[in-house]
């Protein structure tokens, strides 16, 4: 029987230890993850590759936060409609907001909870598919 992945994530993070983290929780439910440590390589694989169904955006990064990150992507049409969900230990009053008004479609709090994290993702995937 082939193996059926659930779909592809980018995951935008520039801590090894947390990307080494969600990716073995992702991959152990059947996803396939793509990393990306900065902005640049971010686009970089975007561009490189048409299957990502979503973005997880990790907020404080060095060379360009993921604010900007994902306006800059929502602003690029190809990639509008990938939702993009911001992973951040920002959990202030108004973070939420701030990480939505920059255009993420969803937010997840660090640390972050490894027992519900694929059905997180898997509920913005669905909703993605039935725009």
């Amino acid at each position: 029987m082939a193996l059926v992945k659930k779909g592809t994530i980018l995951y935008v993070e520039d801590n090894p230890d947390n990307r080494s983290l969600i990716r073995r929780v992702l991959e152990a439910e059947d996803y396939f993850v793509v990393e990306a440590i900065n902005a640049n390589q971010a686009l970089q694989k975007l561009e490189s590759n048409s299957s990502i169904d979503l973005v997880l955006m990790d907020i404080n990064m060095p060379d360009m936060d993921g604010y900007t990150l994902t306006a800059k992507i929502k602003a690029i049409q190809k990639f509008s409609k990938i939702p993009i969900v911001a992973v951040t230990a920002n959990v202030m009053r108004g973070d939420r907001e701030k990480s939505l008004g920059a255009g993420c479609d969803g937010y997840i709090q660090k640390p972050i909870d490894i027992d519900t994290l694929s059905q997180q993702i898997e509920r913005f995937i669905i909703r993605s598919t039935n725009v």
